[in-house]
C-alpha cells in the first residue's frame, strides 16, 4: 500500500486543489509504478508559515521581505 505524504504551507490551498493533489499523486503512482489506486492513500498536511523554515528565516518572515 503506497503513502504519500504532501506537506504545504497553510496559505488557503482550496479543497479543490487538494482533491486535484490526492488524484495526480495517485495517478502518477499508477503511471510509474504501477500501484494499484485503491490502495494508494495521499495525506496532505498543512503547516503554518510560522513553523516552517528556509534559510534560517520562518517563511512568514521571508513572504514579508518579498522572498
Amino acid at each position: 500500500m503506497p503513502f504519500v505524504n504532501i506537506k504545504i504551507t497553510r496559505e488557503g490551498a482550496t479543497a479543490e486543489q487538494k482533491a486535484q493533489l490526492i488524484k495526480g499523486a495517485t495517478q502518477l503512482l499508477v503511471d510509474v509504478l504501477g500501484k494499484n489506486p485503491a490502495t494508494t492513500v495521499v495525506v496532505i498536511e498543512e503547516v503554518d508559515t510560522d513553523n516552517w523554515g528556509i534559510g534560517g528565516e520562518t517563511i512568514t518572515l521571508r513572504r514579508k521581505a518579498g522572498r
